[in-house]
């Protein structure tokens, strides 16, 4: 399923954007979902459940929580997810593109609908290779997963526990341990916190003594002897953000 969010406090606008992308998706004879917020407050409330879409169409210039805002919040979670602001000023431009937008269009433009098309056009070829991809034959079936997605791996005797988010969050098992695979995720911006858990960097929000704490309000322990490094780890990735 390809979700899609609207987010603009203009109703007329809203719709005018969800009927384009509506054609459009039918038009490619894919199963797709788009959901319509008139807020950016409405967006963020979502958390962790906001990462099931692929595209969102932000508003710049809405009341309380602003387009540019509500994209910071969004490269939170997600560096992969497009962003397409939809303003009538272009001045914003320069400004949103620190979120890396994938385009900016501009409601008051006869070129409008044309406008939408080719951006979409343009998400579906950069889609092929924008996310790292793993296939794993995990217990539950052989199963392709976006390591932006994979929040942690947790270990249990024998077995490894993967908690991804998909539409909703899933936990997928595999025989093995961490030590064996931990080297395949390093390069991910995966980080070691703990004997049983293998973290992916993205999505730890918060760290103090001593743990953790994930994108789906998640806690998991840093053992006293690592957190110094743990910590040094996430301070540096965040720099490098």
């Amino acid at each position: 399923m390809f979700h899609i969010a609207i987010c603009d406090d203009e109703e007329i606008f809203a719709d005018k954007i969800f009927k384009n992308i509506d054609v459009y998706m039918s038009q490619r004879e894919l199963p797709y979902e788009i959901d319509i917020f008139h807020s950016g407050k409405g967006l963020m409330q979502l958390g962790v459940e906001m990462m099931k879409y692929k595209v969102v169409f932000l508003d710049i210039n809405m009341e309380e929580v602003d387009g540019l805002e509500t994209a910071g919040w969004i490269r939170q979670y997600s560096k992969d997810m497009f962003i397409v602001f939809v303003t009538a000023y272009i001045t914003y431009a320069l400004e949103g593109y620190k979120f890396n937008a994938v385009r900016f269009i501009l409601k008051e433009t006869k070129m409008f609908s044309q406008a939408i098309r080719e951006c979409m056009d343009d998400i579906f070829e950069k889609i092929n290779y924008v996310s790292a991809k793993r296939e794993i034959p995990f217990c539950e079936g052989r199963r392709e997963i976006r390591l932006d997605r994979l929040l942690f791996i947790e270990s249990k005797l024998h077995k490894l526990e993967f908690h991804v988010m998909e539409e909703q969050m899933h936990v997928y098992t595999l025989n093995g341990i961490l030590n064996d695979i931990e080297d395949e995720y390093i390069p991910y911006q995966f980080i070691r916190i703990h004997q049983s858990y293998l973290v992916n960097m993205q999505h730890i929000n918060q760290i103090r003594r001593y743990e953790v704490m994930l994108s789906n309000g998640v806690r998991l322990p840093v053992p006293r002897a690592r957190y110094p490094y743990v910590e040094d780890k996430f301070i540096s990735y965040k720099g490098e953000m």
